[in-house]
């Protein structure tokens, strides 16, 4: 592949980071200090066109496919990263799944609102006590009755949760035949009763565009909001979370290259003895270090998104990418944090802010230990990371 990105993309990224700068933080103040959902900005990013990129125009998008994808999600994310998360809720994790397993009734019905911001989404898997074990220790139930499905349980860390119109919801519909008995639903929070979101305050992170706590009780969805076939919950699943790790590597991408621009114009700003201190060799090998690694980052993603272009598996270069971009937001941050000395607590810069958010990818969609078994074992032949096809129905429409 190139190692360049496609002239068209490079100045859609450039023109998001215009966006974020020119359109979102100017506003972002008031939403901070309300706590109201910037809905109304979550809109207009979706009318320029932020989230369409992996859908076809019929229904909206602009179908310029996957390296879009990660240069739009590392784009905002270097400017605005609490607006990262829309990537996924608005971009993928949701709406791709709905068109991924969805009939065409539920296709139609969702996804052009979503991508177009004019409804909000959700991803909801985790739960409380369950971590990265989601299948396992799945306790949510889905008991049908009738024409409808009936939801008890709780879900925990579930963004945008207490704005969202429409979700996926994972819960047991069979508590006995373990991930087999793992079910997919489309869910509509503001429609039915029994569906309460409670945020999560988190130093550092956005007081308008939260994780919550979500608890369900007899929470009604239509059956014919179900996706895809009972049981087949998990398998879509670990599908959607593969093409989440694509936004959330990108987005670590972004949020490194954030903490390198902030520490080269300090140090080229900061003067120690007559002399800026990016000209002392200590300060020089911390920028080498994170300029080399964010530079293999952005590759390890770009190829992960052109695999994903090309319809072939690409679950060994996410794992990858996903751990290696993250350990480089880590390692970003921290060298930030250090040029910066004791600024890098204050308000005044956005390094404390930047490493929350790091701090944050580094559990989304599997967390280093987790990638570190999967490529591990792939590595020394245990378990082939490629081994299951992976449903991309933008790429390779014919694979189950």
């Amino acid at each position: 592949m190139d190692f360049t990105l496609p002239e068209e993309i490079a100045a859609f990224a450039d023109s998001v980071a215009r966006f974020a700068e020119t359109e979102i933080l100017p506003e972002m103040a008031g939403y901070e200090a309300s706590g109201e959902f910037p809905r109304a900005i979550v809109e207009r990013m979706g009318a320029a066109g932020f989230f369409g990129a992996a859908f076809p125009e019929h229904l909206g998008g602009t179908n310029v496919g996957f390296v879009a994808v990660a240069a739009i999600s590392e784009a905002i994310s270097r400017v605005a990263p609490e607006f990262g998360y829309c990537m996924n809720m608005q971009g993928m994790t949701c709406p791709f799944t709905i068109f991924n397993w969805g009939t065409e009734d539920q296709i139609s019905r969702f996804v052009p609102d979503l991508i177009a911001g004019k409804c909000i989404g959700m991803f909801a898997l985790t739960e409380p006590g369950g971590g990265s074990d989601a299948a396992g220790s799945m306790k949510t139930s889905a008991v049908r009755d009738g024409d409808v499905y009936r939801l008890n349980g709780s879900k925990q860390w579930i963004t945008f949760a207490n704005a969202a119109d429409v979700g996926i919801l994972f819960a047991k519909t069979d508590p006995n035949a373990g991930h087999r008995g793992i079910t997919a639903f489309i869910v509509e929070p503001k429609k039915y009763d029994g569906f309460t979101a409670n945020p999560i305050p988190m130093t550092g992170l956005s007081n308008a565009l939260a994780s919550n706590a979500v608890f369900l009780d007899d929470f009604v969805v239509p059956a014919e909001n179900r996706l895809g076939a009972d049981g087949a919950g998990f398998k879509i699943a670990m599908n959607a979370l593969e093409f989440g790790r694509l936004t959330v590597s990108a987005r670590a991408v972004g949020l490194a290259q954030a903490c390198l621009d902030e520490a080269i114009a300090y140090a080229n700003d900061r003067v120690i003895r007559g002399h800026p201190i990016g000209e002392y060799q200590m300060v020089q090998h911390l920028i080498a270090d994170m300029a080399t690694h964010i530079d293999a980052a952005r590759l390890m993603v770009q190829r992960m998104a052109w695999l994903m272009d090309e319809g072939q598996p690409a679950t060994r270069a996410a794992s990858r990418a996903k751990y290696f971009a993250v350990e480089a937001a880590k390692q970003a941050a921290a060298g930030a944090a250090e040029i910066f000395a004791g600024y890098a607590l204050a308000d005044e810069y956005p390094i404390k802010k930047y490493t929350a958010y790091v701090n944050m990818l580094a559990v989304g969609e599997g967390t280093a230990n987790v990638q570190r078994i999967l490529i591990g074992e792939d590595a020394l032949g245990i378990k082939d990371a490629n081994r299951h096809p992976v449903r991309n129905r933008l790429r390779s429409p014919g694979v189950e």
